[in-house]
């Protein structure tokens, strides 16, 4: 299949063109039909799957086939962090470009004259908004912002946006938009708090369920087991020793984040933290030279995995085991996308060995151990944890207690033969 197939108007088929599209990714094979048939649609799709472009696709093609064109806000796409709000923004302004339609992104963050800009920009009335919801509101209580014609409202990584709190918000703005109409939602996973917005927000919806819990094939998973004094060291050696033009590493604390700035750039590696203490201006300014090339090295949170969307990242690097297994997923899908192929190294300590576990028993195999150099020492040898040894204590004394059982009803002894009297 091919995106020929889908039959979109010409102005839109000459954006997809120019962007370089040629074949469907499977979410975007799926969810295009049931988009373009007005059906209102519950995805479960990881980050990098293609999904934007998936709905963009289908809105776009409405939008740009009506004869007379209304000016007037259509479509509303909520994001989590005003980062990937930034970059649907790019994706419409790049598929739309032959089409005459428009889009702003509205997010927070920024000063009184970003505020400005965006004020004006949806006065000018665009098609398309793309906005992170506590500003959308910002807009809306101030009365420059009517929803009143919205045809088409999208959630994108909506799970996201409830694990930030964001479901008052959403709920505020649902208010304010049209009950007919038609409404996609985007999660990357689906637990019940999802499974319940969707239910009250969506009419008779199609489900299309992609698995979420495994990592793309083309990523090289491999782990090494550390010392936490080992992990600088490991990670400038890894640096130094391999030409990776584009490296994102991910820790669980902001604190850490700087931390491992100072020390990658104490050993002359051109690497630059990323975390919420700069100001918008400055944040903008590292994601462009990462997606830029200029900065080979990005040091952040998992707010950082949901938020980039950079192509051709070649190494992940997990300085620290995410707590949950599905962080672990959005990390190091920053690599390996739209199938290329990449590199993602996990450094282990005796405390997070009980998270990788938990990681390899979500991703249904084992991670494989790469050797420690040896000029960083040994590794350190993990302790088996008292649940698996009581597990395996317990099994001893079932089977124990099986052949004892046998042996009582006269089967299972291996001594000869008797006959009775």
């Amino acid at each position: 299949m091919t995106f020929q197939d889908f039959n979109f108007n010409e102005h839109l088929t000459e954006g997809v063109l120019s962007m370089g599209y040629t074949t469907p990714t499977p979410i975007q094979e799926l969810a295009i039909p049931l988009i373009l048939e007005g059906k209102d649609l519950i995805a479960c799709a990881q980050t990098g799957t293609g999904k934007t472009a998936s709905y963009l696709l289908p809105v776009l093609h409405h939008l740009s086939s009506q004869h007379q064109r209304e000016h007037k806000i259509t479509t509303l796409i909520l994001a989590p962090t005003r980062e990937l709000a930034q970059q649907i923004d790019q994706q419409v302004e790049g598929l739309a470009y032959f089409t005459g339609l428009s889009s702003i992104a509205v997010y927070g963050g920024g000063d009184g004259i970003v505020y400005e800009q965006q004020r004006r920009g949806i006065q000018n009335k665009v098609d398309i908004v793309v906005a992170t919801p506590g500003r959308l509101i910002a807009h809306l209580t101030s009365g420059v912002l009517k929803l009143n014609d919205i045809k088409y409202l999208i959630l994108d990584e909506a799970d996201r946006m409830l694990d930030m709190g964001f479901l008052d918000d959403i709920m505020r703005i649902i208010r304010d938009v049209p009950q007919h109409r038609q409404t996609l939602l985007f999660s990357a996973t689906m637990p019940a708090p999802i499974r319940k917005l969707a239910a009250t927000i969506l009419k008779d919806p199609e489900q299309i369920n992609l698995a979420t819990s495994q990592p793309a094939e083309g990523i090289n998973q491999q782990i090494y087991k550390v010392h936490n004094d080992q992990k600088s060291k490991l990670v400038t050696m890894l640096l130094k020793s391999h030409n990776y033009t584009s490296t994102i590493i991910f820790a669980n604390t902001k604190d850490e984040v700087k931390k491992v700035s100072r020390e990658l750039r104490a050993a002359n590696i051109k690497a630059q933290a990323f975390h919420s203490d700069f100001e918008q201006a400055e944040r903008e300014k590292i994601l462009l030279d990462f997606k830029n090339r200029a900065l080979p090295v990005i040091i952040g949170t998992d707010a950082l995995s949901r938020g980039i969307d950079v192509e051709g990242i070649d190494l992940v690097i997990n300085y620290d085991v995410p707590s949950d297994p599905e962080d672990y997923i959005h990390r190091i899908g920053r690599t390996a996308r739209a199938e290329t192929t990449g590199t993602a190294i996990t450094l282990v300590n005796e405390r997070d060995n009980r998270k990788l576990k938990n990681i390899e028993q979500m991703i249904g195999r084992s991670v494989p151990e790469s050797v420690l150099p040896p000029e960083l020492g040994e590794s350190p040898v993990f302790k088996e944890h008292n649940s698996s040894k009581n597990r395996r204590r317990n099994n001893n004394n079932n089977r124990k207690k099986f052949r004892k059982k046998k042996g009582n009803q006269g089967g299972g002894h291996k001594g000869p033969a008797t006959t009775g009297a």
